[in-house]
């Protein structure tokens, strides 16, 4: 079955965060970036608009939250959480996130891309230019670098493919180098464009 027929069937047709059935399609929801369904939600036009774009909210459009942040399916208890927490200072979504309940790891993907923390608080990434990393950039080395514990030497210019970011540490990135998986001081990498 394809993806948007498992989640057509899932949803009943219909938007799983405002319950709209116009143009509804999958939502992929990040960091996650598979092709099973439990990644995504069925999401109208309305609330993609929104979600992707802060300046396009609307915040009564979201009290459709009150009862799509009870949906079983996490993806979509992801974006309620992230959606109430963009919202929170309207104080209606505070009530009602205070009520809402994440396991463990759905706790971790709400806040994996940041929502909900406040700006002095966010961990950000960058290189030696300055330029913010994120997640699945490429980078190049811009120094030699004695791998510990792996008896090989990183040579500069060596490019670094879809690195992870180390969420509680803005100077440290991952990465593979030389099918070795390592820690990479942010300051040693230049982000390609």
């Amino acid at each position: 079955m394809s993806l948007e027929k498992e989640l057509q069937k899932r949803s009943n047709g219909v938007c799983e965060l405002c319950g709209s059935a116009e143009h509804v399609s999958p939502f992929l929801v990040e960091p996650k970036n598979s092709s099973d369904s439990i990644d995504h939600a069925y999401v109208c036009s309305t609330c993609q608009e929104q979600i992707n774009d802060k300046e396009k909210m609307d915040a009564n459009h979201w009290r459709c939250l009150n009862d799509s942040m009870w949906n079983e399916n996490p993806a979509v208890q992801v974006l309620a959480w992230r959606m109430l927490s963009r919202l929170k200072s309207e104080g209606w979504p505070q009530d009602l996130l205070e009520m809402l309940y994440l396991d463990e790891d759905t706790q971790a993907w709400a806040e994996a891309t940041g929502e909900g923390v406040d700006e002095s608080d966010k961990v950000i990434h960058k290189d030696s230019n300055g330029a913010i990393l994120s997640n699945g950039d490429s980078v190049v080395l811009i120094k030699d670098l004695n791998v510990k514990g792996a008896n090989f030497t990183a040579k500069r210019g060596t490019a670094v493919r879809n690195i992870s970011l180390v969420h509680d540490n803005p100077e440290h990135i991952e990465g593979r180098v030389n099918g070795q998986h390592i820690v990479i001081l942010s300051k040693f990498v230049k982000k390609n464009s």
